[in-house]
């Protein structure tokens, strides 16, 4: 497929996580409100971002922000299930709905602008319907591929056809959603997506990579999803029936997981992986329900049983959303589930190996950590991948096993003030308050020009008993991002080893010191 990426509408609901909280469990999005995963802020209300909230920022300083902020735990299944009744209200106006993300949800806009009377009756219709219905404000936005109207909806704005480029070419960088690039490409002087859209192809390949050459289409107005789909044979498709009904929601998680994995080894098989979810169930009154999920990566075996189990969850579970009309629960149970992979790309990395299986055990430990992960929610099972970043801290970030594994930080070029090796054994996820006393029993303090006030001689932790000091090196001085206030942050750092052998690595900042780390 050459031609230009389709014309897209897509509804976004600002600050869903939010708004969703607020649906299932009851937390007012009309307060101070910030969703939190891995300890930083993922969304946050408009109360919360007028008294300086952000996305990004860890826990406590967005609570040092604001004092009377609410915080909540960041989970897509509740973010899918209260989205439901959304889709559902989308669905009754237009056909053939996607699913991008919980809070947005996009359709082809070429139908509904021709029986709606033109694109922006069409997104004034839907605007209002979703209103009336759900109580639930949203913004939609109409342009050429996916990522353009996504970046529109925010906007509320009706890109003209053939004027995606234009378009996209003022915003900054940081639109593709892409941290690290974003944060790449403004060192490089690149500072909008019309300024990474004109480099050469084959040089942003070379230099940034599979995933920076995608990236790179997108900045351009040429959406790549349209490019790589193809129609699936119709034996990938995977059903299960049940002469009992499902109604229950554990029941429901445990098929999915089993229906999920036949059909991603029925994907690999053939070397492929899905990119687009269709999901459909019958109930035993002869009810059909059906539902398309997209994703922007490719969909692992416990990606495709977390879609297929929110979606189950929003339908059994019967949630009304916020006008408490629809859409209803089922008049009764499932008893046939199927699943369409309705967009599939190739994946060689999913062939079999010339001689049997390739990696079998990691096959085998896959499924393992996913029916884990299928218990006690997809937080439960992380990796560590190592990334860029000068404390310790900073190069490690935790991804749940599934999910695609991209450091916060790019790792080269080399990090000014990075630690030495060897690296700490233990990185505490919250520094530990701490005093330093020299001999004389007095505070020691670092002035501004990095002079300590006298040799460190004690340590005390929080409540703990001293310890005594018998070496010490540093200060060794962190100034970072001081262009941006907001973000700015000047620390020291100290190793310290303590008479009981305990190495430990501390830091100063604002007066405070801080145990970081210990080495083993």
């Amino acid at each position: 497929m050459t031609g230009s990426p389709a014309r897209t509408l897509l509804l976004w609901c600002p600050d869903w996580p939010v708004l969703a909280a607020e649906i299932v469990d009851g937390v007012p999005a009309t307060g101070p409100v910030a969703v939190l995963h891995a300890n930083r802020v993922v969304a946050c209300s408009e109360r919360a971002r007028a008294e300086g909230v952000r996305r990004g920022l860890r826990k406590r300083e967005a609570q040092g922000r604001c004092p009377q902020l609410t915080v909540v735990e960041y989970d897509p299944g509740r973010d899918a299930r209260a989205f439901e009744p959304v889709v559902a209200a989308v669905e009754e106006l237009v056909a053939g709905v996607e699913v991008v993300r919980p809070g947005a949800c996009a359709v082809a806009a070429r139908g509904p602008s021709r029986y709606l009377g033109g694109e922006e009756a069409a997104a004034e219709r839907i605007i209002e319907h979703v209103a009336q219905s759900c109580l639930v404000e949203s913004q939609v936005g109409i342009a050429d591929g996916v990522f353009a109207a996504g970046l529109a909806a925010r906007a509320g704005r009706v890109v003209a056809p053939g004027g995606t480029p234009e378009f996209l070419a003022g915003l900054p960088v940081e639109a593709l959603g892409r941290s690290a690039l974003a944060d790449l490409l403004r060192r490089l002087g690149v500072r909008t997506l019309g300024d990474f859209a004109a480099l050469p192809a084959g040089d942003v390949l070379a230099r940034f990579g599979f995933d920076g050459a995608l990236a790179h289409r997108l900045a351009a107005g040429r959406d790549h999803r349209p490019l790589a789909v193809r129609q699936p044979p119709a034996d990938l498709t995977v059903t299960t029936e049940h002469d009992e009904p499902i109604d229950r929601v554990d029941a429901a998680a445990f098929v999915a997981r089993a229906l999920a994995e036949q059909l991603h080894e029925r994907l690999a098989g053939h070397g492929l992986a899905c990119t687009r979810l269709g999901i459909e169930a019958v109930t035993e009154h002869g009810q059909e329900l059906h539902r398309v999920w997209r994703h922007d990566g490719l969909l692992t075996a416990a990606a495709i049983a977390d879609r297929v189990r929110w979606q189950l969850d929003g339908w059994l579970s019967g949630s009304n959303g916020r006008a408490g009309a629809r859409p209803a629960r089922p008049t009764a149970g499932i008893i046939r589930l199927r699943l369409i992979p309705d967009g599939v790309i190739a994946q060689a990395g999913l062939q079999a190996g010339l001689w049997g299986e390739t990696g079998e055990e990691r096959e085998r430990a896959h499924r393992a950590l996913s029916r884990v992960q299928g218990i006690l929610g997809p937080e439960a099972v992380v990796t560590a991948v190592l990334g860029g970043g000068r404390s310790p801290a900073d190069q490690v970030r935790l991804v749940p096993w599934g999910d695609e594994r991209l450091p916060a930080r790019p790792g080269a070029p080399p990090w000014p003030g990075r630690l030495p090796a060897p690296a700490p054994a233990v990185v505490l996820p919250s520094p530990l308050a701490a005093t330093v006393h020299d001999a004389a029993g007095e505070p020691v303090v670092i002035s501004a020009r990095l002079a300590v006030s006298a040799p460190p001689a004690r340590l005390v932790v929080g409540t703990g008993r001293p310890a005594e000091i018998v070496g010490w090196a540093g200060p060794w001085p962190v100034d970072e991002r001081w262009w941006a206030s907001a973000e700015a942050r000047r620390r020291a750092r100290f190793q310290v080893g303590l008479a009981d052998g305990t190495a430990l690595l501390l830091a100063v900042e604002a007066g405070q010191w801080l145990v970081e780390a210990i080495y083993d």
